[in-house]
């Protein structure tokens, strides 16, 4: 970094980080949160309510990272801490049926167009396993096509990094990963039909599915272009494969039918997450009943969990589901997404700062970059990360936290009423006006 990173005013985040280095790998339990990406000493969040965290050295913020997208309604929102303590009361695990289960099931199967059955896990990394292993399963072969700058959790056949070529095999992306793990994993360009129809052409009668996050949001947001979702689910139909489409970020995110419903593409299996458990840790695959009976007992494909269906997870995600589907909640959300980007956007202007907004739904994305919006992670790889760590740092000190990464998505929340989303704006303002002078 050339600028100086603040430091001094997290003395207690920073003495959290130091004994956490002792215990825990480089601090943290999942890596982006060692702030990486923007340099500095990664807050420890004490507390949420509403729209705001607060940090163990009490400073207040206006959150947009929103546990990475599962908290639709905001931090501690009243419907749904009532409903986990509810749940708790009675017990928090059983390892048995319980109700809650098929009322979540039942729910999704209402709301998510390709889907009749669902199988709950306990994350979005064993959803994506699953599905893959369902596809193989379902069609007898063996290779998977994913795509460059799509995430689908840390599973060892989808940690691999695209090649130079369409046709290349996908390599290691992660010691402890083997090629052998990697052998059956193809990589293709975003948005680019071209690049998957290479591989059909490759392996006409190898390929068990493609898995794509229909709205790219690891990479940032990435919407797809016009047909490019057509003509996967037409590549799979004229080859015999499956399309997995992995909506554990986009589901109930870009549309409360999914990213299917808001493209109109139905996939053969979908994995949820995320916003299912409110905030609770979950995951699902789901898809028609003709597929997802090829899952054990009904079928011969094993995959098992003691902790799935979590009586907590299921009633957060009852809670938080049933409070979106409320008349108007979702045009308010979406509405609101709109106004804050508005506004960022035009504080962007007006400071002569170049940048780049995407917005799909309640995700969004600000990419310090001039040119066109980004279609693929070669574009993305455009932006200016050093600049978005001066974003960053220059919002923190306004009271306001975007995502400490320029390739995460930022999210709205219903909390996030017009009074948080105004002073955002003006936070905006006021760090893209200091950008411009340095």
């Amino acid at each position: 970094m050339t600028f100086s990173v603040p430091t001094s005013s997290f003395p207690t985040s920073q003495s959290l980080y130091d004994r956490a280095r002792r215990v825990i790998p480089g601090g943290v339990n999942s890596p982006v949160r060692a702030f990486r990406g923007v340099g500095g000493t990664p807050l420890f969040i004490e507390r949420g309510a509403g729209p705001y965290v607060w940090d163990a050295d009490g400073h207040q913020y206006i959150d947009y990272v929103l546990s990475w997208g599962p908290l639709i309604l905001g931090h501690a929102h009243p419907q749904v801490v009532d409903a986990v303590k509810r749940a708790a009361e009675r017990g928090t695990s059983f390892g048995a049926p319980t109700r809650l289960e098929i009322e979540l099931a039942e729910m999704i199967v209402d709301m998510i167009p390709s889907v009749e059955m669902v199988r709950f896990v306990n994350s979005g990394t064993e959803a994506t396993m699953s599905a893959l292993r369902l596809a193989r399963a379902v069609t007898g072969r063996e290779k998977i096509i994913k795509f460059e700058g799509c995430y689908h959790g840390h599973a060892d056949a989808l940690l691999v990094r695209a090649g130079s070529g369409v046709a290349t095999l996908g390599l290691p992306d992660s010691p402890g990963v083997t090629q052998g793990t990697t052998q059956d994993t193809l990589v293709a360009r975003y948005n680019d039909l071209t690049s998957v129809e290479a591989l059909f052409d490759r392996y006409p009668d190898e390929i068990a599915g493609i898995i794509v996050e229909p709205v790219g949001g690891n990479m940032g947001v990435v919407p797809p272009v016009p047909g490019f979702l057509e003509g996967l689910r037409a590549l799979c139909d004229r080859y015999a494969a499956l399309l997995i489409f992995d909506e554990v970020m986009t589901g109930f995110r870009v549309h409360l039918g999914g990213a299917q419903a808001l493209y109109n593409v139905r996939p053969d299996i979908t994995t949820l997450g995320k916003v299912i458990g409110g905030g609770l840790p979950v995951g699902a695959y789901a898809g028609p009943r003709a597929i997802m009976e090829h899952v054990a007992p009904v079928g011969a494909m094993y995959q098992a969990g003691t902790l799935s269906g979590n009586p907590l997870a299921m009633s957060a995600g009852l809670a938080t589901l049933r409070a979106l589907r409320e008349p108007g909640v979702w045009d308010t959300l979406v509405a609101r997404a709109e106004r804050l980007t508005q506004g960022i956007g035009q504080a962007a202007r007006d400071a002569g700062v170049p940048v780049v907004q995407t917005r799909v739904g309640t995700m969004f994305s600000l990419f310090f970059m001039d040119g066109d919006t980004p279609t693929s992670w070669d574009d993305v790889k455009r932006a200016d990360t050093e600049r978005y760590a001066r974003w960053f740092w220059g919002m923190i000190e306004r009271g306001v936290y975007f995502a400490p990464s320029q390739f995460e998505a930022g999210f709205m929340s219903l909390a996030h009423d017009d009074g948080v989303i105004e002073r955002t704006i003006e936070a905006a303002h006021e760090t893209l006006k200091e950008m411009s002078n340095d």
